[in-house]
């Protein structure tokens, strides 16, 4: 297994840097106190291939494993951005390239690949399910060659500067013989929604994330736009959950090191008392115990990818590196606050900023009891813990 950047990584992390640097702190930050998503970078991003990293060149894609698509939302996070509103195109294509039929893929991942459709919305979470997934309320019945959908979604991000949106929707009631049956997903073209079948209703939250409620109210959606067999789709969902996991867990990393790095060179610019901040045992400790921590945790990310591309099973290190890595983010994220003192509270440090970003990941996309609830049953064998 390979734990550190292969030339070819190293040639993409410079790539992707050199990109963010023409979007600069002030950049984010602005759109931080204004609330507007990021247009411009994710325009470039895709411009330059990026968010078609996991496309099979067949498509236009640049035929990219998790790994490298790691490298690039880790490196947009170091570099004091935010992949979080791009990230999700990279792993809810998976779900049409694993389970699409040939013709749908043709249809969209071109497409998507050259920049003329964002598939960007993930429409699972809802306000009575949270992260029970299997008691999806919203409906889709077939009509004729249709399908008619009806019922809320809630937290689902970018639905506004998304052309698609990935949709878990109950075609039929669950089977007491296997509870996952029933659930279907489906790719729902935005643009051919009429007005009034898609009420979206913004919610303001902590950070700069544009995430929302999403009501349905009888939107038609083609029966050829089914993804795989009706009934199936929750083990659809299930599939790309390592590949979230892994990306979220780079997302992490890369603020991590942000953390670190702006600690480091504040540590060792203040002077208080005629010496360093850095020379004190009480500064400098916490910051390399917070380094170490995010090490470690990048660690168990490339563990992860790595069995991801070839193919092998990763769910317990994709769960525990997303686990760790979040863990570490956040500990980073206190640590330069510390460090910076009233500074870290100055919005013109970025570090309060990206302080409340990287705070979402430990309870989002999966809360981390959810994912410690995984580890105690699947990996080391104890009895269900819910």
């Amino acid at each position: 297994m390979i734990l550190q950047d292969t030339a070819d990584q190293a040639a993409l992390r410079a790539a992707v840097r050199e990109l963010c640097e023409g979007f600069g702190n002030a950049y984010w930050r602005d759109l931080d106190l204004q609330r507007q998503y990021p247009e411009a970078f994710v325009k470039a991003l895709t411009e330059a291939g990026y968010l078609a990293a996991l496309i099979p060149e067949e498509y236009g894609g640049a035929g990219l494993g998790i790994a490298e698509a790691a490298v690039i939302l880790e490196e947009i996070n170091r570099s004091g951005g935010n992949a979080a509103a791009c990230h999700a195109q990279m792993y809810i294509m998976g779900t049409v390239l694993r389970h699409g039929n040939d013709d749908q893929k043709r249809r969209y991942l071109p497409a998507i690949a050259r920049g003329e459709l964002r598939l960007q919305a993930f429409g699972v979470t809802e306000p009575n399910a949270g992260v029970d997934t299997l008691k999806t309320a919203t409906t889709a019945k077939r009509r004729g060659d249709r399908y008619v959908v009806n019922g809320r979604k809630v937290w689902t991000s970018r639905v506004q500067h998304s052309d698609l949106m990935l949709l878990l929707a109950r075609t039929a009631p669950p089977d007491p013989r296997d509870r996952t049956y029933g659930l279907s997903t489906f790719l729902v073209d935005l643009r051919d929604a009429p007005p009034g079948m898609i009420e979206v209703r913004p919610i303001r939250t902590l950070m700069n994330h544009e995430t929302n409620e999403v009501v349905f109210s009888d939107l038609e959606v083609p029966a050829g736009n089914l993804i795989g067999e009706e009934g199936s789709g929750f083990r659809y969902i299930l599939d790309g959950l390592n590949a979230e996991r892994l990306l979220i867990a780079a997302e992490c990393v890369g603020d991590g090191r942000f953390f670190i790095e702006r600690a480091v060179a504040y540590a060792r610019q203040r002077i208080v008392f005629d010496r360093p901040i850095g020379r004190n045992q009480g500064v400098q400790f916490p910051i390399a115990r917070a380094h170490a921590a995010v090490e470690a945790a990048d660690l168990m990310r490339r563990q992860g990818s790595g069995l991801f591309d070839l193919g092998k099973a990763c769910a317990a290190e994709a769960n525990t590196a997303k686990l760790l890595a979040s863990e570490a983010s956040w500990q980073a994220a206190n640590v330069a606050l510390d460090t910076l003192g009233g500074y870290g509270f100055a919005h013109e440090y970025d570090v309060e900023r990206k302080f409340r970003e990287t705070r979402l990941y430990i309870t989002a996309p999966v809360p981390n009891n959810l994912i410690l609830a995984y580890v105690g049953e699947h990996v080391l064998g104890m009895e269900r813990s819910f």
